[in-house]
Parts: structure tokens; sequence; C-alpha cells
């Protein structure tokens, strides 16, 4: 079995920084590409940024230069700093895996972690 536990969301100012974490744990061989995703109310959850396991990195339009997504291999951790926040950023933060088993690449995700943009 396999888990992915966010951390660092929270409330910040327009303009302001914040650091999100999600370690995976459990049963793992290996993680090919880990990414975060948002979420809105009515929305689907969208991409926001991934990254591969040698750290090819892609970016949703609306974050690139502001946002940057990398991992620690040895820690099954990957991390999003995201800088110049704006109000628009606001949503639930999903980080996802491909994670190798044993027996195969599954798609796991994360429980989600708030982060609200407001003066």
């Amino acid at each position: 079995q396999v888990q992915l536990v966010e951390s660092g969301g929270g409330l910040v100012q327009p303009g302001g920084s914040l650091g999100l974490s999600c370690a995976a744990s459990g049963s793992i061989f290996s993680i090919g590409l880990m990414g975060w995703y948002r979420q809105t109310p009515g929305k689907e959850r969208e991409l926001v940024a991934r990254i591969s396991r040698v750290g090819t990195t892609n970016y949703a339009d609306s974050v690139k230069g502001r946002f940057t997504i990398s991992r620690d291999n040895a820690k099954n951790t990957v991390y999003l700093q995201m800088n110049s926040l704006k109000p628009e950023d606001t949503a639930v933060y999903y980080c996802n895996a491909d994670v190798n088993y044993g027996l195969g690449y599954h798609a796991y995700w994360g429980q989600g972690t708030q982060v609200t943009v407001s003066s």
C-alpha cells in the first residue's frame, strides 16, 4: 500500500510565497512522474506542474515563471514552491505520483491541501 502525504498549505497574501511538499511512503520500488494538480469548486482538477524522475519539468501556462517543482528521489518527495501568488491560485492542491509497487505502475493521489490567496 502506498500513501502520499501533503503539507504546507495555508493562507497567504497576494504576492506572497508558499511551499508545498508531498512524501510518498509504503511499498515503493520506484516512482516515475510526480506532479501537482489543483481544483476549485465546480471545476475539473487541472495540472499545475509535473516532474520526471530525471528532472524534466512542465508547467501550466498560468504558473510559469512563478512556481517551481522539484523532487528528492531518495526521500520519495516532491515539492512545489509558489511565488508571486495571485487570488486565482486559490484551490485545493493535490499531489500525484506514478508508483511502481512491484507489479507495475499505479497512480496515487494525496489527500489535498488548501491554498488560499487573499488579503
